[in-house]
């Protein structure tokens, strides 16, 4: 226990080191002034029926942890998650495989670290609760036990099965890659909606006690109940609660929770092979880890083939800072963006655009269109750091085409795989769909190339851009940019200026930042 301890500490400092511990602790700020909002607003995390609880130790440290659950359970995976991949890629493994370390202790250890870097983030959010407290005046009594036991029995129990369910996505293969992150994204949502708004349970009690509160102090039966963010017609009304009962079969079944969690993590030893080569199970991750080592070679040594190409071609006598952008620069970064795609892989595409073709009305098609691409899109941006090509490339002149190329080899990208729909939009003579689909196109590549090129990996926007579809095909006509929100006949979602307008700000937010960090180096 001693090693997995050791091993848990190490990577937690590890990780607190880096610029973006200091955003995911601002964010558990920001989380905890969401859920405590001014008396007189109407935006609110927690809805009673149209009450909410006065601001005491008890109801604000409930609140927040419900919400540290709920969202904590969805960003921190996200934050938490790549870390026995890390150790692959930067050659740890390998020193981890000859030490004495036995795969339960590794995996465990790793458990430990997530952990550790979820309830810092509570921590966070707990110490915000405390300052919002006493900063909106409802009631400045405080009392640290009441506001801090929530966290106990309501969030640590969810960061403990996120923690783990991060370590278990990085040992499978296929979900350790960021179809994973897609898959956690919609296994929340059901957790969250199966629980009323609480993942993984512990919502019941709660929620009796506050209704009976309610319903004693106002003669009026809360029936409705909310646990997220939600715009109100009016401030809510307050009533004083003094907590919850916590029963025995209450604090056996979070306990059990946690239980579950660390066999959940330890669970992938039956076929993780630590990183040694000379482990050979069936279907075990150190086969995984040899095919996909082979395989991102494979693909290394294909983008690097396609850039040596690209980049010994005979030098023109005009300023490279006055060449147009060619074809052969787009279709060479097309080509690297589409490297590795499967022949099914594209089967579903061109089944995707016929049914958009022959399609009533081509807006579910659209949207199963620019999903299904997610993947490849996240790649703008980042795949030459992740196949340690950037060294190679920041040394070619001309970095500023580079990226307006692969920005366009994007949009050609886009617009192939939903090409169906549009063909039926200009059939039909529908001009606002087809300009809300143009721009559309223009801007998936624009947000995929912006956020990896500043973020520097894939996960940021398969993480944002499933949000923002998910909130389309919900009918959120503001978050609409694919043009899948349909109201009387013609798209609901932002005019095809603001959305194209957008897209260009980010490429030029994309060519700034490149050009900074290139003056830098």
């Amino acid at each position: 226990m001693r090693a997995v301890a050791a091993t848990a500490v190490a990577d937690f400092r590890e990780r607190t080191r880096r610029q973006s511990y200091v955003v995911i602790v601002a964010a558990a700020v920001l989380l905890g002034y969401l859920t405590l909002p001014p008396a007189d607003s109407q935006w609110t995390i927690v809805d009673l029926g149209g009450y909410r609880g006065l601001y005491n130790s008890t109801y604000v440290g409930t609140a927040t942890a419900l919400a540290g659950g709920l969202w904590l359970m969805l960003g921190g995976f996200y934050v938490v998650r790549g870390t026995v991949t890390r150790d692959q890629r930067t050659g740890v493994g390998e020193l981890l495989a000859a030490s004495p370390l036995s795969r339960v202790g590794y995996l465990l250890g790793k458990f430990g670290s997530n952990l550790l870097v979820l309830i810092s983030m509570a921590g966070a959010l707990a110490a915000t609760a405390l300052v919002l407290q006493i900063a909106r005046g409802e009631s400045r009594t405080v009392d640290p036990l009441a506001l801090l036991a929530p966290y106990l029995w309501l969030t640590a129990p969810v960061l403990a099965m996120t923690a783990a369910a991060a370590v278990l996505f990085d040992t499978v293969p296929g979900l350790r890659t960021g179809l994973g992150n897609i898959v956690w994204f919609f296994g929340w949502m059901v957790a969250a909606v199966a629980g009323g708004g609480a993942p993984l349970g512990g919502l019941g009690p709660v929620r009796a006690s506050m209704r009976e509160t309610v319903a004693a102090a106002h003669s009026t039966p809360a029936r409705e109940w909310s646990l997220g963010f939600t715009q109100v017609d009016r401030p809510l009304a307050v009533f004083e609660w003094g907590g919850w009962d916590v029963t025995g079969a209450f604090a056996l079944g979070r306990l059990l929770l946690v239980v579950v969690a660390a066999g959940l993590a330890a669970a992938p030893a039956i076929w993780f092979g630590r990183f040694d080569p000379a482990r050979v199970s069936a279907g075990g991750a150190s086969v995984a880890v040899t095919m996909n080592s082979g395989r991102a070679q494979d693909t290394v040594e294909d983008e690097r083939s396609s850039w040596s190409r690209l980049l010994s071609r005979p030098l023109s006598p005009v300023p490279r800072s006055l060449r147009p952008v060619s074809g052969r620069m787009v279709l060479g970064e097309l080509r690297i963006l589409v490297s590795g795609v499967s022949g099914w892989w594209w089967s579903v595409v061109l089944a995707v655009n016929v049914a958009g073709l022959v399609a009533p009305t081509p807006a579910v098609p659209l949207a199963a269109a620019w999903i299904w691409p997610i993947l490849t899109w996240s790649r703008l941006g980042t795949h030459h750091r992740e196949h340690g090509l950037e060294p190679l490339l920041e040394s070619y002149p001309s970095g500023t085409r580079r990226w307006v190329a692969q920005w366009l080899a994007g949009v050609v990208f886009t617009a192939v795989t939903g090409c169906g729909p549009l063909l039926r939009m200009t059939i039909v003579g529908d001009g606002p769909a087809v300009a809300q689909w143009l721009t559309g196109a223009v801007f998936i590549p624009s947000l995929a190339l912006v956020l990896g090129t500043i973020s520097r990996t894939h996960r940021t926007f398969q993480v944002v851009y499933v949000i923002v579809w998910y909130a389309a095909v919900n009918q959120v006509a503001a978050l609409d940019v694919l043009g899948v929100v349909v109201v009387d006949g013609r798209p609901a979602g932002p005019a095809p200026d603001v959305v194209g307008g957008a897209a260009l700000a980010m490429l030029a937010a994309t060519l700034t930042v490149r050009a900074v960090r290139h003056a830098l180096r």
